[in-house]
Formats: C-alpha cells, sequence, structure tokens
C-alpha cells in the first residue's frame, strides 16, 4: 500500500510558474509507473506526465515545452514544475503510481491549480 500526498497547487497568473509535489509513503525506486494527472470541471481525466522506468518521460502534447516531470528518490517524491501556465491548464492535479502491471493505482487527493485569465 502507498499513500500519495499532492501539494504545491494555487492561484497563479497567465505566463507564472508552479511546482507541484507528490511525496509517496514507501519508496517510488523501480516503481512500474509513475504520473500526473489533472481534472477539470465537466472533463475527463487527462495524462498529464508519466514517468517509467528511471529515465523514460512522456508528456501530453498540451504541456510539451512547458512543464517537466522530476524525480527525487531519497524524498520518494515526483513533481511537476509548470512554466508559462495558460487559464486552460486549470484543474485539479492527480498524481498516480503503479507498482507493477498487476498490482492496482494508487492516487494521491488531490491539489488545486487555477491560472487566472
Amino acid at each position: 500500500q502507498v499513500q500519495l500526498v499532492e501539494s504545491g497547487g494555487g492561484l497563479a497568473q497567465t505566463g507564472s510558474s508552479l511546482r507541484l509535489s507528490c511525496a509517496a509513503s514507501r519508496s517510488i525506486s523501480n516503481v512500474y509507473d509513475m504520473g500526473w494527472y489533472r481534472q477539470a470541471p465537466g472533463k475527463q481525466r487527462e495524462l498529464v506526465a508519466r514517468g517509467i522506468t528511471d529515465t523514460r518521460t512522456t508528456y501530453a502534447d498540451s504541456v510539451k515545452g512547458r512543464f517537466t516531470f522530476s524525480r527525487d528518490y531519497a524524498r520518494n517524491t515526483i513533481y511537476l514544475q509548470m512554466d508559462n501556465l495558460k487559464p486552460e491548464d486549470t484543474a485539479v492535479y492527480y498524481c498516480k503510481i503503479r507498482r507493477g502491471p498487476f498490482d492496482v493505482d494508487y492516487w494521491g487527493q488531490g491539489t488545486q491549480v487555477t491560472v487566472s485569465s
């Protein structure tokens, strides 16, 4: 079992930056899959960024060049650096970890990001 706690959300102006953190209760080393998702009101939850293996990272087209996914194994934490924020980025952001292909998904409670227009 893994507990995930997101933090770092808040209110931001268009063009500014925020850094989201997701602290895990257990080691994130050798985790099968980990990533950030977001969900805006009335919309489907979408994948924003994910890390597969220790080095591979992918991003949604809508955030490429603006968001950066990173890991800190010593602190059991993953991050999402969000630069050049846009109003379209407004959503609740969730982190997720899957420990193996036959394991369940572990989700955080989410952190609200609001970007003013």
